[in-house]
């Protein structure tokens, strides 16, 4: 699920003028700029690519990344996508910014892990150390070293395995993850919970191990950890979390600028303090975005963008790109309420020329159903059903459902 959310809260550039005069970029250049910059109306042939393209992909539901990747490519199926994330290894799945499972290019691992999960890590750490004080089921006296020695036995159990195991088996192997936490006593959700999955979500913000293959097909929620060291392709990380910091501001911003530094505070997590130092780090610009809001872009990045060809796309839930900007006004409108469930989670959403124009669901005869919330015109109803089309072929006999329902996609397959 994405943990994110509006985060209100007042302007960040102004605390900040290390920026240029203010200059005008406009909705209509912001959604020029969406075709081109995330592989929407020019297709890709790599899925790395298109990774690039947008930072990272939305990796909670499992679908949504390979969907995502088939609606900027051309010719590229399940398969590939499978070999860049499970045989090569150039994409890693990893817990990321705002505690959201992401899918990413290997190099961008080290970025992340120190622009963004040293404070997640912590927090995780803290909240599980809590739980074991307070609800454990028979607990330990001193839930600090039990835990780190419980985590050495789960890394040293991951090793004998080769370097990958499923949550079962490392907990037959460690005995201790299976116990039990007594959450909300006394309520109708009361439950005993194991840790396994807590101390695994910890292992993982702190670097130590990374989703690896999943049991099954490309659609399976269910799949084996697997050492970090052995996974994921060594590679430097930046020196300082300043550093990682700025570098994960500039890709960003050449992928979702111009934009309010505030998407940028959300989008990762940050703190406030940690944004503005971020972009000012990069010596951005401050524009103009309309409507009295101010944004900034990076650097050398302020021509306008000419006109892409007309385009369409069918994105999937959570799509890099819908989930790209807290405020999204400028390409989603009013659309928002049948879009979106109550968590903030984007379901499937049908674009044209840079807005979303309707939702879109697949039923569980396979066929591909729309809900227009616009009149398209002639020319635009021929690019959308051209991507209906390719989508159906694309998936062929595959079934899914989203893990997040929203109100437009329910009432599609109804």
């Amino acid at each position: 699920m994405d943990r994110g959310g509006d985060t209100g809260g007042a302007d960040l550039v102004g605390a900040a003028r290390h920026y240029d005069l203010v200059l005008k970029m406009d909705a209509a250049e912001r959604r020029r700029r969406l075709g081109p910059r995330h592989a929407l109306s020019t297709a890709v042939d790599d899925p790395v690519e298109v990774a690039r393209r947008v930072v990272a992909l939305h990796g909670t539901d499992p679908a949504s990344v390979f969907l995502a990747v088939a609606a900027r490519t051309a010719g590229v199926g399940p398969s590939a996508i499978e070999g860049a994330l499970y045989e090569r290894r150039e994409l890693v799945r990893m817990l990321g910014m705002r505690r959201t499972m992401f899918v990413v290019p290997a190099e961008v691992v080290p970025v992340i892990e120190k622009s963004t999960m040293e404070r997640i890590a912590a927090t995780q750490r803290k909240l599980l150390l809590k739980q074991l004080r307070e609800n454990a089921d028979d607990g330990p006296a001193d839930p600090g070293p039990w835990l780190q020695d419980v985590e050495r036995s789960v890394l040293r159990a991951l090793a004998a395995r080769g370097g990958s195991a499923t949550a079962a088996q490392l907990s037959g192997d460690e005995p201790r993850l299976r116990a039990t936490l007594h959450m909300s006593p006394g309520k109708a959700y009361e439950a005993h919970a194991a840790i396994t999955s807590r101390v695994l979500l910890l292992l993982g913000a702190e670097g130590h191990i990374v989703r690896g293959r999943p049991s099954g097909s490309w659609l399976s929620q269910r799949y084996e950890w697997a050492l970090a060291s052995s996974w994921v392709p060594a590679a430097a990380p930046p020196a300082t979390a300043e550093e990682a910091r700025a570098e994960l501001a500039r890709r960003w911003l050449t992928a979702f600028g111009p934009a309010p530094v505030t998407d940028l505070q959300w989008w990762t997590g940050w703190t406030g303090a940690q944004a503005k130092r971020a972009v000012a780090d990069l010596g951005v610009v401050e524009v103009d975005l309309g409507s009295g809001e101010i944004g900034v872009v990076l650097r050398g990045d302020t021509d306008p963008t000419a006109e892409p060809e007309p385009w369409a796309a069918l994105l999937p839930a959570l799509d890099p790109t819908v989930m790209g900007w807290s405020r999204r006004d400028w390409f989603l409108g009013e659309h928002g309420p049948a879009l979106f469930d109550r968590a903030g989670n984007a379901g499937p959403t049908v674009w044209l020329d840079g807005r979303i124009v309707g939702g879109w669901a697949q039923r569980p005869d396979g066929e591909i159903v729309l809900r227009r919330f616009q009149d398209v015109g002639r020319d635009g109803a021929a690019l959308i059903e051209a991507e209906v089309a390719r989508l159906t072929g694309w998936l062929g006999d595959v079934r899914f459902i989203p893990r997040f329902r929203t109100p437009t996609e329910r009432e599609l397959v109804t």
